[in-house]
């Protein structure tokens, strides 16, 4: 359903596929105060896993507009219980805290009131930015917000699950069109040895571009805020930082990629000593992109990135896999 379509029905409407949303605009209208009502809703581009939507609120002291988070896909609907509820406790911590997140509203994780397994939060500003212009420039503060986020203090009581790894040895698809497959199988053999011991740290668990705002141009950018905390896990930071690792290499090439990790150091933050260490972490991460990385480059295009083809993405990923090699194999 259209943005214009769903504003004029005055709520969250239904989607093209017959989907409704009757019960979440009730659930919504439930959590706002006394007065106010959902005006309007616009699907929000560059979401995998969710469907987001910007809900124009009015009425009483209405705070203006929200967003909306909905599990629709089957997989996520299965998991949405603990993957949002784990987001509503993340977002309460942070709001004590100078990381730039959403405060919550409301969570309804396994549907009993709405359509959907669905969180209400507060709208953010800013917008994605993945274009390859001013690239180093945002690599550079999306580093500085990393180590801010490693440095969040948790208690034993408020502490976020373990990391879980996204693939595994033998779950490694390697791209049926690739002229270097002992790289591959190389990239393989690393992750099949014991995870190496690290210094746990808070983890966002899928910090990358298009999991960050900005505002302004040039000199001026700055970030305003970081979504998606559904993941938040308690882990290696050299974890995250390999998550945004491989995704500067796929939207901007592997130097990006392989930049990324100084960055980060040169913030203040910190990583495995060991360069085979870091390369297990590193390897993980990439691996689970295996064979082409399709499935995030969807959101990317409906941000103007036409040109990540599934050919270049996966011709982007070897690339990226040889050059971790060259540098700490």
């Amino acid at each position: 359903m259209t943005g214009s379509t769903e504003s004029e029905a005055g709520g969250i409407g239904a989607d093209d596929d017959g989907r409704m949303w009757a019960n979440t605009r009730t659930w919504v209208e439930k959590k706002l105060p006394a007065g106010a009502r959902v005006v309007g809703a616009e699907p929000l581009r560059g979401g995998w896993t969710s469907q987001m939507r910007l809900l124009g609120v009015a009425g009483g002291d209405a705070p203006g507009a929200l967003v909306l988070r909905s599990f629709v896909k089957p997989f996520f609907v299965r998991h949405a219980e603990g993957l949002l509820n784990r987001e509503a406790a993340v977002l309460a911590l942070l709001g004590g805290t100078d990381v730039p997140a959403a405060s919550l509203h409301g969570v309804d994780a396994t549907a009993e009131h709405c359509d959907h397994p669905s969180l209400l939060m507060s709208l953010l500003p800013g917008s994605v930015r993945v274009c390859d212009e001013g690239a180093d420039r945002r690599a550079g503060l999306l580093a500085r917000q990393l180590v801010r986020i490693h440095g969040v203090d948790v208690t034993a009581e408020n502490r976020p699950r373990t990391y879980e790894a996204w693939t595994a040895p033998g779950r490694v698809r390697v791209p049926e069109t690739t002229a270097r497959p002992e790289l591959w199988q190389r990239a393989v053999d690393v992750i099949r040895g014991a995870a190496p011991e690290y210094r746990p740290r808070f983890l966002h668990r899928d910090f990358h571009p298009g999991n960050v705002l900005f505002d302004g141009e040039g000199d001026d950018i700055r970030i305003t805020g970081v979504v998606d905390w559904v993941e938040t896990s308690w882990g290696p930071a050299d974890l995250d930082v390999a998550h945004c690792s491989t995704t500067l290499a796929l939207l901007h090439g592997a130097g990006s990629g392989m930049a990324f990790a100084g960055r980060y150091l040169a913030a203040g933050g910190l990583l495995a000593g060991e360069p085979g260490d870091h390369l297990y972490w590193r390897l993980l991460d990439a691996l689970a992109f295996a064979p082409d990385a399709e499935k995030v480059a969807g959101p990317w295009r409906e941000l103007g990135r036409d040109d990540l083809t599934p050919e270049l993405l996966t011709e982007r990923l070897e690339e990226y896999l040889q050059e971790l090699f060259l540098r700490y194999g």
